[in-house]
């Protein structure tokens, strides 16, 4: 369901270290989980993976959270994908957010779900729950990505099918893109799984790993620091549980300055 764009009130002034951009578009996936675009200034720069503090301005002051970019750093518009919580201090208010609104965007993006993060390897995994696939649209839709690895696989659980967001686009849109398409085609396995709904696959990504479905399904050999490297990003639950089965594996933990065999993005909008 798209939103019309209205005529909108007066602009608030962007705080120091912010940007005050224009909403484009919103999508409302489901009554609780929505995305949004909007206007990009020229000088703002990020790597695919990366966040930023976006938000609003509330009483004459900056309300903000950290949003993985979903857009890839090509495109001229960023792009946004948020939960609802009615009594969230941002999300009850962001949720509400028409064309013609105004959006603060930090100035400085950051985060740890970069590629460079990584040792060299053959396989990458991305693990998402929720919104946390956020930042793998964004890797996804990056040349380089594809240039570091030999193969994408994107593994997307959530609790009902309509929060599989962006799953048209991955695997419909994305193998026909004039310039990613080929690429995507030959490198990129997206494997999505649901909890509380009948899917093809209903496990959790704990479970997947757990039961070796996963490599199974995928025709993979189980996971190995020594061949594969992982992203994750989602709920505290599943980042700790996953974070868990990969050392016990033998797979480290990289950063900005020691790259490692698998990283885990931390900020995570729960409000």
């Amino acid at each position: 369901m798209s939103v019309t764009a209205h005529s909108p009130a007066a602009a608030p002034v962007a705080p120091p270290g912010f940007f005050l951009e224009t909403v484009q578009s919103v999508h409302h996936w489901t009554d609780r989980l929505f995305s949004f675009t909007c206007t990009r200034d020229p000088s703002f720069r990020f790597g695919a993976g990366q966040f930023a503090m976006i938000g609003l301005v509330v009483n004459g002051k900056p309300l903000v959270r950290a949003y993985s970019m979903v857009s890839p750093p090509w495109e001229e518009h960023l792009e946004f994908l948020s939960i609802k919580v009615q009594d969230g201090p941002l999300t009850s208010r962001l949720q509400h957010i028409v064309p013609g609104d105004k959006v603060l965007i930090g100035r400085k993006p950051t985060g740890t779900l970069l590629p460079e993060n990584l040792l060299p390897g053959g396989t990458v995994y991305f693990f998402a729950t929720g919104t946390g696939i956020a930042p793998f649209m964004s890797l996804i839709r990056d040349p380089e990505t594809y240039d570091r690895f030999d193969r994408i696989v994107l593994v997307h659980t959530v609790r009902q099918v309509s929060e599989l967001a962006y799953r048209n686009l991955i695997a419909e849109h994305l193998p026909r893109h004039e310039l990613l398409g080929e690429l995507a085609a030959e490198k990129l396995t997206y494997y999505p799984s649901v909890t509380r709904e009948s899917f093809e696959v209903q496990q959790r990504i704990t479970g997947l790993i757990e039961s070796g479905k996963l490599a199974a399904d995928l025709g993979l050999p189980p996971l190995s620091p020594e061949r594969d490297r992982a992203m994750l990003c989602g709920s505290e639950a599943m980042n700790s549980d996953v974070r868990a089965l990969l050392e016990a594996r033998g797979f480290t933990e990289g950063s900005n300055n020691a790259p490692g065999s698998y990283v885990v993005e931390k900020a995570f909008v729960t409000k």
